[in-house]
């Protein structure tokens, strides 16, 4: 049976095998969530965007800026894409 993880965290078993094979609190807790609502489907692929090998250093540092990554400032466009893949 999964520990009841509050009201944050709707799909609690979701979110403890995420958690397990190494996801962030905070992303394990994204995609929980995103399975539990029926307006969303994680398991789809999303939209048509780039990978983020193609995107520019600005645009990276950008998106970086946009969900607070620390240490963005000091990053290589290689340690940007990598910080923002383990978002």
């Amino acid at each position: 049976m999964a520990k009841d993880h509050g009201k944050s965290v709707k799909r609690d078993d979701v979110y403890e095998a995420l958690r397990e094979d190494g996801a962030s609190k905070e992303k394990a807790a994204r995609i929980a969530n995103a399975q539990a609502s029926d307006d969303q489907e994680p398991s789809v692929k999303g939209g048509k965007a780039p990978p983020y090998e193609e995107w520019t250093k600005d645009d990276l540092y950008a998106r970086a800026q946009e969900l607070d990554v620390d240490g963005r400032s000091d990053m290589s466009k290689d340690q940007l894409i990598e910080a923002l893949r383990d978002r």
